[in-house]
Parts: structure tokens; C-alpha cells; sequence
């Protein structure tokens, strides 16, 4: 009988044993008062938004992409939905006077994310621009969008309707942590269970041999920046209605969010490695850390130095890890 391997357990399930240490951690030093349920659901409620956008993302860095324009595409998609979701009779209302149903801001938004990510896509694998580059340009062209669009004003007095989507809970549970649910499956069905997910792997490990066993890395890569779009979308709908509201500030800095939350989750620089459950478990390890330091009163300037270097040793120890396997 094999006997427990203690350094085997933390080095193959790093992310979660670092989740259960920061809730213990926390658990200490407020006393148990960060893990009452309030607490919690404010917790899911604060990461829900970001979740969305680190599944884009993740599904990215495991093709050995990058993207670095996730936070302005958020906003451009939350002030899209936004500005049909505005109440008819307010002033200020970019359609004043037309009401439209629900449906209309929530595909909006998802459909304006849709396009910057097939966008993204485009440049990369048909114009094989790198990925950083390419989405370095498209942060400032959404960033340009965004302000001419809604001249720079807040985009306000949202319809109570689609509020509720964000706002709303079930059985005193956030209806936020449901669409987390809900979306996590959907992208663990994609990635584990298609050919296609299966083909994201294959091309973050090697995009050549992709290519010489037939996949077809052009269409696969311009699909992974799709649904990345999507999810974008989907993302800027909920915050667009979470807060009531969209500006130019909105998911100021969500990339730094996602990426560093995927890379605390396990998915590889490298490409080709990645787990569905790693990436969520990253985004609260992150929110755990960002709400930790809020109920401490530390001060959250220090919040994007704990961020920075979370990336930059959890990528450090990636490529030690991995340049081990070589």
C-alpha cells in the first residue's frame, strides 16, 4: 500500500491548498468574522463578474495566448448594455424615449463582446500578430469606442428589470453564484469534453504538431478568442447591472483581475496547461486575499503590489515547475 506523499498532495493540488490555507489564515486573524455567511455572499457576489472574464482568459493562456484587453472590453460591453437598459423618461438616456425589452441590452452587450473577441482573434491567427500586441491595440481601440459612444458620461438610471439579473438572489443565495455555476460547467463541458477543447490544449503545448495531426490552429485559435469575447460580454452585462450603471472606470484593471487570477489557479504561461476548477478556485483565492486586506484595513493601494508580485512568483514558479519536466 502506497503510503500519503504530503509533498506529491501540495505540489499536485497547489491552488487549493493555498485556498485552505488563506481561509484559515483569515479565519484567525478576523476572528471567524470574514466567514460568516454575509461575508461569504459578499465575497461571490464582489468575484462573480470576475469570473467570467477568467474563464475567457483561461481558455487563452492555455493556447499560449494572452489578452490584455479584457478590462476595456468589459466596459465597452457594460455601457452597451447599459444604454439600452435605461430607463426611457430619464434625460440623459442615450435612446430617450425608447423602451426596449430585457433581451435587447443583455444580447447587446454580449453580442459588442462577441465581436472585439472574434476581432482578437483575427489579428492573431489569421494576421499572426503576437498576442500581446494585438490586444494591446484592441484595449485602446474599445477604450475609444467606449468614450465616443457614451461621450465619456456616466450612463445611468437603469430600467429596475435589468438590475434584478445582477442584484437578485434565490433562496438567499447571490444570482451571480449561479451564473458562475452555471458558466464553469459550460466551459469544463467545452474544454474536457469536445475535440475542440481538446484542440486548445494540443495547440498551447505545440502549435506545430497541432497542425501536422490536422487540427486546424487558424479556426481553433480565432474560436478561442470568440468565446473569450463572449464571456466578456457576459461579464460587462453583469456589471453593467450589479452596480446600476457604466462609466469609463468600469473593470478598470479587470485584466490584471483575470490574468493573475488564472495564473494563481495553475493554467500555464506556458500554454497547454489548465484546469476549469483551478481557474475559479484562483479568482476567490485572489478575492479572498483583495477581501481580506479590505476587512483588515490595509490600505487598498497595497492591493495592486500584493497583485503584481502574486503574478509574478505564481509565473516564476511556473516556469521552474515545468522547466523541471523538460
Amino acid at each position: 500500500m502506497n503510503k500519503f506523499n504530503v509533498k506529491q498532495f501540495v505540489s499536485k493540488y497547489t491552488t487549493f491548498v493555498t485556498f485552505v490555507a488563506l481561509v484559515f489564515i483569515l479565519a484567525i486573524l478576523t476572528k471567524g468574522q470574514a466567514l460568516t455567511w454575509p461575508s461569504i455572499k459578499t465575497l461571490i457576489i464582489a468575484e462573480a463578474v470576475r469570473a467570467f472574464a477568467s474563464l475567457g482568459v483561461g481558455m487563452i493562456i492555455i493556447t499560449k495566448g494572452i489578452d490584455l484587453s479584457i478590462g476595456y472590453v468589459v466596459c465597452l460591453t457594460a455601457s452597451v448594455a447599459a444604454s439600452f437598459a435605461q430607463i426611457p423618461t430619464y434625460q440623459s438616456a442615450l435612446y430617450f424615449g425608447h423602451a426596449f425589452p430585457l433581451i435587447v441590452p443583455i444580447v447587446a452587450g454580449i453580442l459588442a463582446g462577441g465581436l472585439f473577441g472574434a476581432f482578437n482573434g483575427v489579428l492573431v491567427a489569421y494576421g499572426k500578430l503576437p498576442p500581446f500586441i494585438a490586444t494591446l491595440g484592441t484595449m485602446s481601440i474599445a477604450r475609444g469606442i467606449q468614450l465616443i459612444y457614451t461621450k465619456a458620461a456616466i450612463v445611468g438610471s437603469l430600467t429596475p428589470q435589468f438590475k434584478a439579473l445582477a442584484q437578485t438572489s434565490i433562496f438567499s443565495f447571490p444570482a451571480l453564484g449561479l451564473y458562475v455555476i452555471l458558466i464553469t460547467v459550460i466551459v469544463w463541458v467545452l474544454l474536457r469534453h469536445t475535440r475542440q477543447g481538446t484542440n486548445f490544449y494540443a495547440i498551447g503545448g505545440n502549435a506545430q504538431a497541432a497542425r501536422v495531426s490536422g487540427i486546424n490552429v487558424e479556426r481553433d485559435l480565432l474560436c478561442v478568442y470568440l468565446y473569450a469575447g463572449l464571456l466578456y460580454g457576459m461579464a460587462g452585462v453583469l456589471q453593467a447591472g450589479r452596480l446600476g450603471l457604466a462609466n469609463a472606470l468600469t473593470a478598470n484593471g479587470m485584466e490584471l483581475d483575470a490574468i493573475a487570477a488564472v495564473t494563481v489557479g495553475g493554467v500555464s504561461q506556458n500554454g497547454g496547461v489548465g484546469t476549469v476548477g483551478g481557474m475559479i478556485i484562483g479568482v476567490f483565492t485572489m478575492g479572498l486575499i483583495n477581501y481580506g486586506m479590505s476587512f483588515l484595513s490595509i490600505d487598498s493601494y497595497y492591493q495592486l503590489l500584493v497583485k503584481g508580485s502574486i503574478i509574478i512568483v505564481a509565473v516564476f514558479f511556473d516556469m521552474k515547475k515545468y522547466a523541471k519536466r523538460a
